[in-house]
C-alpha cells in the first residue's frame, strides 16, 4: 500500500497565511497590535527551544511578544504574574510554557488565565467548554491535530480511534474533540491490557504518549491512519510514539514536520481570534455606555 503523508508543514503555512492576513486587518482596523505574553519559570532548555521557536513564529506574521523568563519561582509569585496579565488591556493572550518545575502547581496557575486569554487552553474552565461543545480555546497540539484532519478531508465520524495516552492536555482533549465529531473513541493508556488489541481495530491511532516508537507497525491494520504526536530524542534523531507506518497505513503524519508545525501555527490563530474577540467585546461595552449616557 502506498502511503500518503500528512505534511503538517503545509497546513501549519497555510493558517500563517491567514493569521498574517488577519493581523494586518486587525492593525489597521483598530490601530493597535496584538500581543502574546509568554512565561517560562526555570531554566529547562527545552522549554526555551519550544518558546524561541513560537517567539519567531509569531514575528512572521506580526504578532507581538512580551517574554517572561522567571527564575525559581512560586505558585503564588506565578499567580500574582497571571492576574497582573489579564488585568492588561494590551495583552491579548497568555502562554505558560509546560512543563513547570515541580514546586509549581501547574494546574492551578493554568486555570487562573482569564478564558478570554487562554490561547494555549490548558485551563479546566476551557477544557470543560471545549468538551461540551462550548465557545473556548482548545488546547493547541489536540486542535492542530483537527486542523489537519480537516485539511486532508478525513472525515471522523463513524469512525473508530484509539487514542494512545490520557494526558490532560494532549490525550484527554483530543478524545473529547474526537467525540464531539461523532467518532467512536478507546482511550487507552499506561494500565491498558489490551493496547496491541485496541491499535489494531482502529481506522485512525492518535499516538500522545510520549515514549519512543511505542505503537508498532505490525499492530496497525492495512489503511488506518496514524496521528503521531510524540517527540523524542533516539541516538540523536527524532522519533514519534509510533513506528514509521509507510506501507501500512493510508495516511501518516511524519516525525518532525508532522503535529508540531500545526501546534504552533494553532497558537498563532487561537491568538489572533482572542485579540478581535476581545476588541469587539470593548467596542460593545463602549456602545453600552455612550447609550446608557443618552438615556
Amino acid at each position: 500500500m502506498k502511503s500518503e503523508i500528512l505534511d503538517g508543514k503545509a497546513v501549519a503555512k497555510s493558517i500563517e497565511n491567514d493569521v498574517r492576513n488577519r493581523v494586518y486587518n486587525f492593525e489597521e482596523n483598530y490601530n493597535d497590535k496584538v500581543t502574546l505574553a509568554t512565561i517560562i519559570v526555570g531554566d529547562n532548555p527545552a522549554s526555551k527551544t519550544y518558546i524561541k521557536m513560537k517567539s519567531k513564529a509569531c514575528k512572521r506574521v506580526g504578532i507581538y511578544t512580551q517574554e517572561y523568563i522567571l527564575p525559581a519561582f512560586t505558585t503564588e509569585g506565578l499567580i500574582k504574574i497571571i492576574e497582573t496579565l489579564n488585568q492588561d488591556p494590551t495583552i491579548n493572550g497568555i502562554l505558560i510554557q509546560h512543563p513547570l518545575p515541580r514546586n509549581i502547581d501547574e494546574q492551578q496557575c493554568f486555570d487562573k488565565i482569564a478564558i478570554e486569554k487562554d490561547v494555549d487552553g490548558l485551563s479546566a474552565h476551557s477544557f470543560g467548554k471545549m468538551a461540551f461543545g462550548e465557545d473556548a480555546f482548545g488546547a493547541a497540539t489536540p486542535t492542530g491535530i483537527i486542523k489537519i484532519l480537516d485539511s486532508y478531508h478525513i472525515n471522523l465520524e463513524g469512525k473508530k480511534i484509539c487514542v494512545v495516552g490520557r494526558s490532560p492536555i494532549l490525550g484527554k482533549p483530543i478524545a473529547a474533540m474526537l467525540l464531539n465529531r461523532n467518532a467512536t473513541v478507546t482511550n487507552c493508556h499506561s494500565k491498558t491490557k489490551t493496547l496491541k488489541d485496541e491499535v489494531g481495530q482502529a481506522d485512525i491511532v492518535v499516538c500522545a504518549v510520549g515514549k519512543s516508537e511505542l505503537i508498532k507497525k505490525s499492530w496497525l491494520k492495512d489503511g488506518a491512519i496514524v496521528i503521531d504526536a510524540g517527540y523524542n530524542f533516539v541516538n540523536g534523531k527524532t522519533v514519534g510514539d509510533a513506528e514509521n507506518p509507510e506501507g501500512i497505513a493510508s495516511f501518516y503524519t511524519p516525525v518532525p514536520g508532522g503535529v508540531g508545525p500545526v501546534t504552533i501555527a494553532t497558537l498563532l490563530s487561537n491568538t489572533i481570534t482572542a485579540a478581535e474577540k476581545q476588541k469587539e467585546m470593548q467596542m460593545q461595552k463602549q456602545k453600552e455606555k455612550q447609550y446608557i449616557r443618552r438615556k
